[in-house]
């Protein structure tokens, strides 16, 4: 399926890895010229070196802290005619209520909550001066299914589902369409990192990791092309009517859990 994509730019932050990285793949294979977003300059320049000899596209990098309200006023002046924005940078730390201080939780929300919010805000404005373009905001799952051993990123993750819709019912008036993709979880580097560590610490053996996702739906994780396609079908002409609307990747997991 042709996406109509083709020679639209996008600007996608986190993207030197992970679902970021994967959406810059797919939108690049669908003709998009695009801006890439992310703190290494290093990984960023190896993207792009590949996104460029696979794809007759043009790929612009801008390394920086996105927490850095200068810095996302660099990135917004560096880019000129955004028809698509995805936000996608900051993870937020897991912990109680009692683990995370206040500094790591406002550092936490200052890359991804306010970063999508103000970001979405440069980006947004310049968009309805053209009656044209398409927000996606990449939340994560637990914003439905709040933690408590997971509150900063459950409340920043509500927050953004309600700042998604929120706009989402408004932008169509102004030509702009603003969606959210809620994945669960995500077989990143990030995620495996994580799994080997319990792997070891639960069977003794890093390389075990897949068998602790057997009560995941699949027996695995979602994987960052899966939440890839997601994004570049919601960010195209095809999904021209679609705004205001989280949708949950998660292989059913989430409402696996409410039946039991």
């Amino acid at each position: 399926m042709d996406l109509q994509l083709r020679g639209k730019h996008a600007l996608i932050t986190g993207a030197s890895r992970g679902i970021g990285r994967a959406i810059a793949e797919l939108l690049a294979s669908e003709g998009c010229n695009m801006t890439l977003a992310a703190r290494s300059e290093s990984n960023l320049q190896h993207v792009k070196e590949v996104l460029e000899s696979k794809y007759d596209v043009k790929v612009g990098v801008f390394a920086a802290d996105l927490s850095v309200p200068e810095n996302r006023e660099t990135l917004v002046s560096s880019c000129h005619g955004v028809d698509i924005l995805v936000n996608n940078a900051g993870a937020i730390p897991a912990g109680s209520i009692l683990d995370i201080e206040d500094t790591h939780w406002r550092e936490a929300w200052d890359l991804k909550v306010f970063g999508y919010i103000n970001l979405t805000r440069s980006i947004y404005r310049t968009m309805i001066s053209r009656q044209s373009g398409v927000i996606v905001n990449i939340i994560g799952l637990a914003g439905e299914r709040p933690d408590a051993g997971y509150i900063a990123g459950s409340m920043g993750n509500a927050g953004l589902m309600a700042f998604t819709k929120a706009l989402g019912a408004k932008a169509p008036d102004e030509g702009v369409r603003v969606v959210g993709i809620n994945p669960g979880l995500v077989a990143t580097d990030r995620m495996i990192t994580i799994m080997e560590a319990r792997a070891q610490t639960q069977l003794g053996d890093a390389s075990r990791w897949r068998e602790l996702l057997q009560h995941l739906p699949f027996a695995r994780a979602a994987k960052p092309e899966e939440v890839a396609e997601l994004a570049a079908f919601l960010v195209s002409p095809r999904a021209g009517y679609i705004s205001g609307t989280v949708v949950t990747i998660d292989g059913g997991a989430s409402a696996r859990a409410f039946a039991y």
